[in-house]
């Protein structure tokens, strides 16, 4: 898994950026937060999530860890899909979101476009406990956090042998807190007795 493409800032709109790394130009899905950070820019370093559903395979890119970190808390609520988690991001600071959530302002969250009442509850309830603890790539689950190749490699292997996508992350993400910088076959071996 790819961490951040850091390269020039060949073409910005307030949707999109193109970064040239390495010769290649890559085209990267933004948010209004990122485009403001970026626009006056020559080079940059963004923060990616490689996005892939069924016959779209998109690059999201984020500015800060912090706000990739809430986009990946976004579409892991049920009903928010990653354009959604954008427009959320276009409309609210990272820091206002999470006040929003923290402090169970509907209203706010509701005021973004396309969100409605049942998703902006269900954004509180599904996301306060995480926010409230100040949750990072380091407490969240897996499926939730940035996956590094280890943790993906593991989460992986245990899929193929058919235990559940949300048991594998939780056992992993228990492994990786209390053994860090364990290896693949560390953390299958592990999990298998857990599981």
């Amino acid at each position: 898994m790819y961490d951040y493409i850091k390269g020039l800032l060949i073409e910005t709109t307030p949707t999109q950026a193109v970064v040239e790394a390495a010769g290649i130009g890559y085209r990267l899905e933004i948010s209004l937060q990122t485009f403001t950070d970026i626009q006056n820019s020559k080079e940059v370093k963004l923060y990616i999530y490689y996005y892939v559903k069924e016959d779209v395979a998109l690059w999201y890119g984020f500015a800060s860890k912090e706000e990739r970190a809430m986009f990946m808390l976004l579409i892991n609520v049920n009903g928010v899909g990653p354009n959604t988690a954008r427009m959320v991001l276009s409309s609210l600071s990272t820091a206002e979101l999470k006040t929003a959530i923290v402090s169970d302002d509907v209203n706010k969250i509701k005021a973004v476009k396309g969100i409605g009442l049942k998703t902006a509850q269900k954004i509180i309830i599904e996301l306060k406990d995480k926010v409230a603890k100040g949750a990072d790539a380091s407490t969240l689950p897996l499926g939730a956090m940035v996956k590094d190749p280890v943790a993906e490699e593991a989460l992986g292997a245990l899929m193929m042998l058919g235990f559940s996508k949300q048991a594998s992350e939780k056992v992993i993400g228990d492994i990786l807190r209390q053994n860090s910088g364990s290896n693949v076959e560390t953390i299958i071996k592990l999990a298998l007795k857990r599981l």
